[in-house]
């Protein structure tokens, strides 16, 4: 039998995302909460995933609703473990699992996290690592485990020091591709990127993020 799960999704202010990506603030602002907009969106059409919630500052919360995802308001400055915190709270059902997915990325596909999650079912913790290798994009706990969060500096090791489960998969570059800089941006524009980061690039120019 097939594992469900509850995806949170934490979300910075527009003014604090994305500060090591070298374009204009108001164009860092737009592109980080495409970015997340996109995540979001790829999460709530994942198999098996049954509720999306999003933590985020008041001001980008009706954004998120209007996708069907549900929304914890939090400060801009709550820091991202206690919105991970706030968001596995807000989870409806104790019967699902619980994975906390990272908003800064463009390129995911519904059924790459699908995929992802369907893997982690099958251990009690599971993290998949980001494309440089050293970050987490994404870390599971099933039903009754409780999480143990190591986000931050070095957070790949530091989750699997605290018994996270590596996934080995197939075939999901874009759940791995997290954006921080301009030449991150080129790479998932490479592989693809979502609606609202697509219109948001169009806008602003065909050379933005690319290499060369």
């Amino acid at each position: 039998m097939s594992l469900d799960w509850a995806v949170v999704v934490p979300v910075k202010g527009r003014a604090q995302g994305k500060s090591r990506l070298d374009v204009a603030p108001s164009l860092r602002e737009e592109l980080a909460l495409a970015f997340a907009l996109d995540a979001v969106r790829a999460a709530l059409a994942a198999a098996g995933v049954r509720e999306v919630v999003v933590v985020t500052p008041r001001a980008d919360a009706l954004r998120f609703r209007d996708l069907g995802a549900g929304v914890v308001t939090e400060p801009a400055s709550s820091g991202l473990l206690p919105a991970l915190a706030a968001g596995g709270a807000a989870v409806r059902s104790r019967a699902l699992g619980v994975a906390f997915l990272l908003g800064d990325l463009p390129a995911l596909r519904p059924e790459q996290l699908a995929a992802a999650l369907t893997a982690a079912g099958r251990v009690p913790r599971a993290i998949v690592p980001d494309a440089d290798g050293r970050g987490t994009v994404l870390s599971t706990a099933r039903p009754g485990v409780q999480h143990r969060p190591r986000f931050g500096t070095g957070s790949r090791l530091a989750h699997r020091r605290a018994g996270y489960v590596e996934l080995a998969l197939r075939d999901v570059s874009g759940l791995r591709r997290d954006v921080d800089t301009l030449a991150d941006l080129g790479a998932a524009r490479q592989r693809g990127v979502g609606l609202f980061t697509a219109r948001a690039l169009q806008a602003l120019g065909p050379r933005t993020g690319q290499s060369g």
